[in-house]
């Protein structure tokens, strides 16, 4: 039997532009066709968000109430609060304001809650994918003040100084737990059609060696090795640079998401550019899927940067 591929999903009902309607995806003839899990893979891995109206992993009300108490830590590093399902470890709260043994068990819940739901939806990359933290982001991000490659509301490509890919890929699983408010997302065209449309202005706008991180930079000083690689380092430049860049900011191409209270939404923020407008309250669990996991490994990052590479003509001797 052979397999639908992403081309012709995009007829299907359920694909609005670059969101995919779960509820009308899952409904359908597709959703219930034994490669529904393959083909949302092959939609994740074009572009795609996987959108639910109501979040398939709901918390319950204690958990809910007790994430909607948390203060984030006075510590300047901590950008949201962190979970990190192999150590079974929260950080980045702020522990006066806090009850601790109840915000662990509120973010293990949404961590095993949302693997377990995106496990069974997608088991192809289910079996193979390895666990990365999750998190909670407490604050409003219209008008954070952040420094500028930290800033959430420029639009970015995700990349993990601390945490190296190698190549493999980010997928996050949001969800916002705000009661009464939206979160406004914009997205750009995914990073395979970005690079194919600038073509040789892509190279030329986002791929310099990025300025190593505070982080970095003492890391070198103690000795201590990061394992990164060059796609790494490439990717955070990519980062910075789409950040530092205010035409590509206001020029390019944008698609605007609203998710409500109590929506859910999976997307590949490595090759999806993004960028958060607005929102409090939302929890995010990200697992890394091995590029040999990929349905269209020529989508992927890794490949559109090894194509650049083999395409740029050799230095001379």
């Amino acid at each position: 039997m052979s397999k639908t591929s992403a081309g012709e999903a995009r007829g299907n009902l359920a694909e609005q532009g670059h969101l995919v309607d779960m509820e009308q995806f899952l409904a359908g003839e597709q959703g219930r066709a034994p490669a529904a899990g393959d083909e949302l893979c092959r939609l994740l891995e074009a572009g795609k968000i996987l959108y639910f109206r109501e979040s398939p992993f709901a918390l319950s009300g204690g958990d809910t109430d007790v994430l909607l108490r948390q203060r984030l830590s006075q510590a300047g590093w901590h950008k949201n609060i962190a979970y990190r399902p192999r150590q079974d470890r929260v950080t980045g709260f702020d522990a006066a304001h806090a009850d601790a043994k109840r915000l662990h068990a509120a973010l293990r819940n949404y961590s095993r809650q949302s693997l377990a739901y995106t496990a069974g939806l997608l088991p192809a990359y289910g079996a193979c994918w390895r666990l990365d933290y999750a998190s909670f982001r407490p604050l409003e991000e219209q008008g954070r003040q952040l420094r500028l490659h930290a800033r959430n509301d420029l639009i970015h490509v995700d990349s993990f100084p601390k945490r190296p890919t190698h190549g493999d890929r980010i997928l996050r699983i949001f969800m916002n737990i705000n009661p009464a408010a939206e979160r406004h997302w914009i997205t750009g065209e995914p990073f395979d059609v970005l690079a194919a449309e600038l073509g040789a202005d892509f190279a030329r706008l986002f791929l310099r060696s990025p300025r190593a991180s505070l982080w970095k930079r003492a890391a070198r000083i103690v000795g201590f090795n990061h394992r990164g690689s060059a796609y790494d380092d490439a990717m955070r430049g990519i980062h910075q640079l789409m950040k530092e860049n205010s035409e590509f900011q206001a020029n390019c191409r944008q698609h605007h998401s609203h998710f409500p209270p109590g929506s859910a939404w999976l997307v590949f923020t490595d090759a999806v550019p993004h960028a958060v407008v607005s929102g409090q309250y939302a929890l995010e669990q990200t697992v890394i899927v091995p590029r040999s996991a990929m349905f269209s490994p020529e989508k992927s990052p890794a490949a559109v940067l090894e194509r650049i590479a083999a395409a740029r003509p050799a230095k001379a001797a």
